[in-house]
């Protein structure tokens, strides 16, 4: 109807790169999309090489929820004006009083259209579809969360400052499907038993150049050296592999350094969003036991206060001991997280109390990948199983997958392809 010119989409950051790829694989019109990363200044340039991009087309801009409040950017993005705002993952505002929201608000009042997108509006408790609709739509609620309170909540404990009982939640339920819509997954009738996701991962300048430089120094050190064997190869490509989980492994180093967060904190916002907020169970697989640990400290710290608890199968743990462990995962409500390292705990086990599993990284044996995806894909599964791979753009993380995606084990290809598996984008 040309109305639309301008669109800003706000998410968690592990999903802003998605959008870009879903309108390339899905749009049948003319945009350009500017994904905001980076330092504010880089952020600010990006927005000004959007607005400035000559030609007819729709104009979209994605930003992380965490960034839009801060100095300078939520003017810069009032300046921009959006037509349409799309809030993904709307659970993020939430809070009806956190700065994420109330820039939010801000933003959705001076926009024409806006739409949220969220699998758990309710996560907790009702009062937080307010802050919500307060951002699509504020006639449907108000604006003040605290009349919103008074009308549907009964608050007591101490204080009288937590929500003890609801009252109208009929009428309540009523106004949010006024301008809402829900579709489950039983209504979905084409929705597969399994469903694949990639999150995708920027590296950062001073990265990028350093995987850059261990691809180019792999490439002439295998290019210049005598007969290439899978071992030789299949070496080099672990050390990048190691890179994108975010450790540099120095030849003359005891141990692997950790150089890069980008899989961590994609990996953070999946723990906020499935276990936290939506208290479902997740597995999560990993090749390395440098990522296994750090798995492990991030899970600790993002459960723990939340009365939650991780239990992980790597190599050093006592075989005798495993069952227990997947007992444990499989029974205890307060268990939410099992850390398996592929090779180790991708096999022979049940993990149904899931049915979502997140790679960290893989392996390069499709034998082994297909099994790990059969921990949570097996009798007892009721739900559809969903699959998140964290992939670091432009990267072996992605060449990796494409041969698993062809049913192809990797170690037995290297010698004849080790060549493109070293080429410089696989955007080529």
């Amino acid at each position: 109807m040309g109305k639309i010119n301008r669109v800003l989409v706000v998410a968690p950051t592990s999903v802003c790169a998605v959008w870009p790829k879903e309108f390339k694989e899905y749009a049948d019109f003319r945009y350009i999309v500017k994904t905001l990363l980076g330092t504010k200044t880089q952020r600010l340039k990006q927005m000004d090489d959007l607005e400035r991009f000559p030609f007819q087309a729709l104009k979209v801009a994605v930003i992380n929820y965490e960034s839009v409040w801060r100095d300078g950017i939520e003017e810069r993005l009032m300046e921009y004006d959006a037509d349409l705002i799309i809030a993904d993952e709307s659970q993020r505002i939430k809070t009806h009083d956190a700065n994420q929201s109330k820039a939010m608000h801000h933003l959705g009042d001076k926009a024409r259209y806006k739409l949220i997108l969220s699998g758990t509006p309710i996560q907790n408790e009702a009062m937080d579809i307010f802050s919500q609709y307060r951002f699509l739509d504020p006639t449907v609620f108000g604006t003040n969360y605290y009349a919103f309170r008074g009308r549907y909540a009964v608050m007591g404990g101490f204080n009288r400052k937590q929500v003890v009982a609801y009252r109208d939640l009929d009428q309540l339920i009523k106004k949010e499907y006024s301008i809402a819509y829900r579709v489950t997954k039983e209504e979905a009738l084409d929705l597969p038993e399994q469903t694949f996701e990639n999150r995708y991962i920027t590296l950062d300048s001073k990265e990028r150049n350093l995987y850059d430089r261990l691809r180019r120094d792999s490439y002439a050190e295998l290019d210049g050296g005598g007969k290439i064997t899978a071992t030789t190869v299949l070496t080099k490509l672990l050390r990048l592999q190691q890179f994108t989980g975010g450790f540099l492994v120095e030849d003359d180093a005891d141990k692997p350094q950790l150089v890069s967060h980008g899989k961590l904190d994609a990996l953070s916002d999946i723990l906020h969003d499935y276990v936290v907020e939506g208290k479902k169970k997740l597995v999560i697989f990993a090749r390395f036991i440098p990522e296994i640990m750090e798995i492990i400290k991030l899970a600790d710290k993002a459960l723990g206060k939340h009365g939650m608890k991780s239990v992980a199968i790597y190599g050093d743990i006592d075989k005798n001991l495993r069952g227990d462990i997947v007992q444990q995962f499989q029974t205890d409500p307060a268990t939410m997280v099992f850390i398996g390292q592929i090779d180790t705990a991708g096999t022979g086990i049940t993990l149904t109390a899931a049915d979502t599993c997140v790679y960290y990284s893989v392996n390069f044996n499709y034998a082994t990948y297909s099994q790990s995806m059969s921990r949570i894909h097996r009798i007892g599964q009721r739900n559809t199983c969903t699959y998140i791979h964290l992939v670091v753009e432009n990267t072996i993380d992605s060449k990796v997958l494409q041969s698993l995606s062809k049913k192809e084990d990797l170690a037995k290809t290297v010698v004849d392809d080790w060549r493109h598996l070293f080429k410089g984008s696989d955007a080529e």
